[in-house]
C-alpha cells in the first residue's frame, strides 16, 4: 500500500491570507449576509450610538453585531452564547465578527435594546426579494402557528385557584408569625433579651414572597378584567348612540335614553379600570373600543362587574402569553400569523398576538400585505379558523379573490363536488362551501399546504424555532421580525440573486 501521504503537522505556521473571507468558499451564506446587510440602512441603530455619552471604552460596531445576528438566526443558532462560541470555533461567524469575540452579554443587550431597528430588517429584505421578482401576490396562503414562549405553562395560575392559594398562604403566613412570636418569648425567657433573634424563618420568607407574587398577580387580572368590561360597555355606547341617531322620529327618545344610560356605565366602569391599574401598579389602559384594523389582543373574561371569571389565568414568567391549543395539546406561547406568497415562498406578511382563534386576523394581515408590498393579492387562501362572514365580505370589497375554509374536514375526507348554477337562496357561507367545491376551488385552496404548511415546518424543524427567547408581546414580535427576515434571506441566498443589485 501506498505510503504518498500529504504533509500534516498541527505544529505548523502559516501565514494567514490578507483577507478574511478567503477562509470561506464563493457563494458561501455568510459572505451573503455580510454583503446584504452592508447594502442596508442602520443609520437608526448608528443614531442610538451617537447620543450614548462617548465615555469609556469603544463599543463593538453594530453592523457586525446585526449580521452576526442575520447569520445566527439564518443557521438557527440564536442564542447568544452559542454566538459567542461560534465566533471561536466556527470559521463563518469567525469571518462576519472580523476575529473579534463580543461576549454573550454584549450579544444579548444588543438585540434587547435595539429590538425595534432589527424589526426593521423585515420588511428591509422583503423589498430586496421584489426587486428579485420572487413576490407575485398572485396567490397568498395565510396560516397562524403556535409557538412556545419562554414561560412553562405550569407558571400559570387561573383567577379562582389565586383566591384560593391567596387565603391558604395568608393563614399559612399568620400562623408562621405567631409560631415565631411564641419561639421568640421562650428564648427570651431563656437567654435573655441580648440575642437578636429578628431574622425571618426560611419558611416564613419562601411562603411570604410567593404570596407577594400571587398578590401582584391576582391585582393586574383584576385591572386587565376592569379595562375589559369597560372597552365592552364603551363599544355598546358607541352602537347605542348609533342606533339612537339612525332611529325614526317616534323610537329616538326611548333610543336615547338606553345610550344615555350605557354611556354613565361606561364611565363607571372606566373609573372602576383606571382605579385597579393604579391599585396593581399598571399604567393607565387604553378603553377605546377595539379597531378591526387592527390585530387583536386576548381579553382577560370579566363578569358583569368587571371581575375576572374564575378560569381567567395569568403567566407568572411572561403575563402577556397565553395557554392555546396546539397539535391536540397546550403550549403556553404566542400565535404567529403568516402570510406567504405562492412564488417562492416568500413572508409577505408577519404578526404576533396573544390571541388563540385566527378569525379576527385576516383584516389586519391582509392590510399589512398591502402596506408591505404595494398591493393586496389576487387570491387569498385560508383554512376554516379564519372563516367568518364579514372576512369573506372585506376580502370581496378589496378586491381579493377569498378562498376560506367553512368546516373542517377529516382527514381524507372529501365532499361531494359542486355542479351547475349557485342557487339564489344561500348565503355567504354556503356560496363559500359550493365555491370550495367546484374543481378550480378545489384546485386553488389545495395550493394552501404547499405554501404557507411547508414555510412554518422550515421555521420550526429545519431551523429549530420551536420557542421565543424573549419575553413579552412586543420583544416577542421583535424576535418574530427577525426569524421571518432570515427566511426570506435564505430565500433570496438561494435564488441566486446578487446584493450587487440592491437599488436600496
Amino acid at each position: 500500500m501506498a505510503n504518498d501521504f500529504l504533509p500534516y503537522s498541527v505544529d505548523q505556521q502559516f501565514l494567514l491570507p490578507p483577507d478574511l473571507r478567503e477562509w470561506l468558499p464563493e457563494g458561501h451564506l455568510a459572505r451573503f449576509v455580510l454583503d446584504v446587510v452592508d447594502q442596508m440602512d442602520l443609520s437608526d441603530i448608528l443614531d442610538s450610538y451617537r447620543r450614548k455619552d462617548p465615555r469609556g471604552r469603544s463599543a463593538y460596531h453594530p453592523k457586525m453585531l446585526v449580521s452576526l445576528l442575520v447569520y445566527a438566526y439564518c443557521v438557527g443558532r440564536p442564542s447568544s452564547r452559542k454566538i459567542e462560541k461560534a465566533t471561536i470555533e466556527d470559521v463563518a461567524f469567525r469571518v462576519i465578527a472580523a476575529n473579534q469575540h463580543p461576549d454573550h452579554d454584549t450579544i444579548a443587550a444588543f438585540r434587547r435594546d435595539h429590538l425595534k431597528g432589527l424589526s426593521t430588517l423585515f420588511v428591509k429584505v422583503l423589498a430586496l426579494c421584489q426587486q428579485a421578482g420572487l413576490v407575485k401576490l398572485g396567490h397568498v396562503a395565510l396560516d397562524g402557528t403556535k409557538i412556545a414562549a419562554n414561560a412553562s405553562k405550569r407558571k400559570a395560575m387561573s383567577y379562582a385557584r389565586m383566591l384560593k392559594t391567596e387565603r391558604e398562604l395568608a393563614e399559612e403566613v399568620a400562623r408562621l408569625m405567631a409560631e415565631a412570636e411564641r419561639v421568640d418569648r421562650d428564648e427570651d425567657a431563656r437567654f435573655g433579651k441580648g440575642k437578636r433573634g429578628d431574622e425571618l424563618p426560611a419558611e416564613l420568607a419562601r411562603r411570604e414572597s410567593r404570596l407577594k407574587k400571587i398578590r401582584e398577580a391576582k391585582a393586574a387580572l383584576e385591572a386587565e378584567a376592569a379595562a375589559t368590561r369597560a372597552r365592552e360597555l364603551a363599544e355598546r355606547t358607541k352602537q347605542a348612540q348609533e342606533e339612537a341617531a339612525q332611529a325614526p322620529p317616534e323610537k329616538q327618545p326611548r333610543a336615547e335614553r338606553r345610550a344615555q344610560r350605557l354611556e354613565k356605565r361606561t364611565d363607571v366602569a372606566a373609573d372602576r379600570a383606571n382605579e385597579k391599574a393604579k391599585q396593581a401598579g399598571l399604567s393607565a389602559p387604553d378603553l377605546t373600543p377595539a379597531d378591526p384594523d387592527a390585530l387583536p389582543c386576548h381579553q382577560v373574561q370579566a363578569d358583569v362587574d368587571g371581575e375576572p371569571t374564575p378560569d381567567a389565568q395569568r403567566n407568572f414568567t411572561d403575563p402577556e402569553s397565553r395557554i392555546m391549543p396546539s397539535n391536540g395539546a397546550f403550549v403556553q406561547g404566542y400565535n404567529a400569523q403568516l402570510a406567504v406568497d405562492d412564488a417562492h415562498q416568500i413572508i409577505v406578511a408577519q404578526a404576533i398576538t396573544n390571541q388563540s382563534p385566527d378569525a379576527q386576523h385576516l383584516r389586519p394581515m391582509l392590510n399589512q400585505i398591502e402596506a408591505n408590498c404595494g398591493a393586496v393579492p389576487q387570491r387569498m387562501t385560508a383554512d376554516a379558523g379564519y372563516w367568518s362572514e364579514s372576512n369573506a365580505a372585506y376580502c370581496a370589497e378589496r378586491g381579493v379573490d377569498a378562498h376560506i375554509a367553512t368546516e373542517r374536514l377529516k382527514h381524507g375526507e372529501t365532499p361531494p363536488a359542486a355542479r351547475g348554477r349557485v342557487p339564489t337562496s344561500l348565503d355567504a357561507k354556503g356560496r363559500m362551501r359550493r365555491k370550495l367545491r367546484t374543481k378550480r376551488g378545489r384546485s386553488v385552496y389545495a395550493r394552501r399546504k404547499t405554501v404557507v404548511e411547508p414555510v412554518n415546518g422550515q421555521i420550526k424543524e429545519a431551523r429549530g424555532f420551536r420557542r421565543f427567547l424573549m419575553r413579552g408581546r412586543d420583544r416577542v414580535a421583535g424576535e418574530l421580525s427577525l426569524i421571518t427576515a432570515t427566511h426570506n434571506l435564505l430565500k433570496l441566498f438561494r435564488s441566486g440573486w446578487s446584493p450587487a443589485l440592491a437599488t436600496v
